[in-house]
């Protein structure tokens, strides 16, 4: 027989499957104020309404995306509240994500085209590569 609670939403374990996360990831996100805290069935058990799937799914999409979780707060909250700031909307944030995750791939296409460099001149030895004057390795720009 279903719990009376159970009718109302879903608990902890049919939230978390349903989105693809653990039931430690739902107590993660209440205590950073993601996720509501559920109301609770008369057995104690958390009960989560459907739509707290959903935001899940948003979440992790976001984190996927390259947002941190204060990012995807701040996102949510502009979602609600969008007469208050409409200048940290997805619109606006996405652009700016953007910019930083085109930046991260030209540092790792250098840091791939050096390590390219690295096996082409044979380079097995750090310190023995570093005294050689046909070093790729960039020593010299960490010291400055």
């Amino acid at each position: 027989m279903a719990d009376a609670g159970t009718s109302r939403g879903l608990r902890s374990g049919q939230v978390a499957e349903a989105a693809g996360v653990n039931p430690q990831t739902l107590r993660y996100y209440e205590r950073r104020g993601l996720l509501d805290e559920p109301e609770r069935s008369p057995g104690g058990h958390r009960v989560y309404p459907p739509e707290a799937v959903t935001l899940l799914r948003v979440i992790k999409t976001a984190q996927r995306l390259g947002f941190t979780l204060d990012e995807v707060a701040e996102l949510l909250e502009a979602g609600t509240h969008r007469h208050r700031r409409p200048d940290v909307g997805l619109q606006e944030r996405a652009r700016a994500k953007l910019v930083e995750v085109e930046q991260r791939m030209a540092d790792l296409d250098v840091i791939r085209a050096t390590l390219r460099q690295a096996i082409d001149a044979g380079c097995d030895d750090l310190m023995e590569c570093a005294a050689q004057p046909c070093c790729p390795l960039p020593f010299a720009e960490l010291g400055a």
